[in-house]
């Protein structure tokens, strides 16, 4: 059974918490009560009895022996009850005996020559305790018993509006368009400060409403908007270098705006999938990943042009992912590209194996100081002179976590950095 959480399960187990200590704290307190009774108010009286006894004995020999409901003194100790005679005492002092009928509390006390056996049943100090301690026990603990429940039930009735307004906003359907949360009679009888939550609620929920709306606006219109002039600049640029008379600083001009645009392109389809609810409200089906990396590779291979890089794709086996294309593209491409970016000669290394992919270059690596904040929004971990944005690992981390996929990174110095990148085929 789940334990229960929230304000009701906090004060039900402060009530069952009050009730355990005030039963265990009673019961000590009977238990107390009845040995001080025995170990003090009865030794002390049979010890005064005994020294009543004597204290007149000795001047009156007829005086007679104690011999009450209770109490019982004898000399001859043929006459003591036969529990006590197969194991008299021979010493002077208190013990103890009992059988299946009786609880009996001898006292040994010696005189001139004479031994006095006073005998206690101990029934009739059980049953007064029974009387004076239990029954009024009783009382007492179900007098704090009934405060306690009512002080229950008066506390879960305080905060039960809370409870129910809480499981009414649950009960809301967040998938419809109108997030307004217009709260309707939650059928109870609330009180100010209740209804001055429930407003609050209503005024927040206008208020995400509108800004859920304007997000939802600026997707849809950014996602048709920003791809047509990107397209326009990546086509026209294609359409100058196919000139072979331009002069190489043209070519190096025009081969950075087609990076750039390419930049703009994965970022603004990056930021607009990340713009999305959750993850299940994208199209997703079975994605071949080694086809999205020759794809990748395709797209990110006049980032190279200008560098002696080679990017090798090492296929260990077929790789498929149940996933959007879209979001193995943004993944793998801003890998792919953060590898070019910083390795200047040498290769970048695709492995493809059953359940993940490793980027691995021969770039300059990254500092361990750095590591730790790889991740991290607008964080390069090369020099200060490295190209791109430092935003790119970012969104890899935020479409790992979006999608529970697993990210690592190591680096060993001059040997270069290594990502390795495992999906969760499960």
């Amino acid at each position: 059974m789940a334990k229960p959480t929230g304000l009701l399960g906090k004060f039900t187990r402060a009530f069952w918490l009050q009730v355990g200590l005030i039963t265990i704290a009673a019961i000590l307190g009977v238990f107390l009560a009845k040995l001080m009774i025995e170990e003090r108010l009865v030794k002390t009286a049979i010890l005064e009895e005994a020294d009543y006894f004597w204290k007149y004995y000795l001047g009156d020999d007829d005086f007679n022996l104690p011999d009450t409901k209770n109490l019982t003194g004898y000399f001859d100790p043929e006459l003591l009850p036969p529990i006590i005679q197969d194991k008299l005492p021979t010493e002077p002092g208190f013990y103890e005996f009992s059988d299946l009928s009786n609880r009996l509390v001898l006292y040994v006390s010696e005189g001139q020559h004479e031994t006095l056996y006073l005998i206690y049943y101990r029934g009739q100090v059980d049953a007064l305790v029974l009387y004076y301690g239990l029954f009024p026990l009783l009382v007492v603990l179900t007098i704090l018993y009934l405060t306690l429940w009512l002080a229950y039930r008066y506390s879960r009735r305080t905060i039960s509006p809370i409870t129910r307004l809480a499981t009414h906003i649950n009960e809301i359907d967040l998938n419809q368009k109108d997030l307004s949360l217009t709260l309707k009679d939650p059928g109870f009888q609330s009180d100010d400060e209740i209804q001055i939550l429930t407003d609050a609620i209503s005024h927040l929920g206008e208020r995400l409403n509108e800004f859920v709306t304007r997000e939802r606006n600026f997707t849809r219109n950014a996602s048709h908007e920003f791809r047509t002039p990107l397209t326009v600049i990546n086509i026209a640029a294609d359409m100058m270098l196919i000139d072979n008379n331009l002069p190489d600083k043209s070519q190096s001009s025009l081969l950075k705006i087609k990076r750039a645009v390419y930049d703009m392109e994965s970022l603004t389809e990056a930021f607009l999938m990340l713009a999305r609810e959750d993850a299940g409200s994208m199209t997703q089906y079975e994605v071949n990943v080694n086809q999205v990396v020759q794809g990748q590779i395709e797209h990110t291979r006049f980032l190279t042009e200008s560098k002696d890089v080679e990017v090798r794709v090492n296929e260990k086996s077929q790789l498929r992912v149940h996933s959007s294309e879209t979001v193995i593209g943004v993944l793998i491409g801003n890998l792919i590209r953060n590898a070019i970016l910083y390795t200047e000669q040498g290769e970048v290394r695709i492995d493809i194996e059953e359940d993940r992919l490793t980027v691995i270059d021969s770039g300059p690596g990254i500092p361990q100081s750095s590591i730790d904040r790889i991740f991290d929004p607008f964080h390069r971990g090369g020099d200060d002179n490295s190209s791109g944005y430092g935003i790119g690992l970012t969104i890899v981390k935020r479409l790992c976590d979006r999608f529970h996929w697993d990210i690592e990174v190591s680096s060993e110095g001059p040997r270069g950095t290594s990502f390795r990148l495992r999906f969760n085929l499960t």
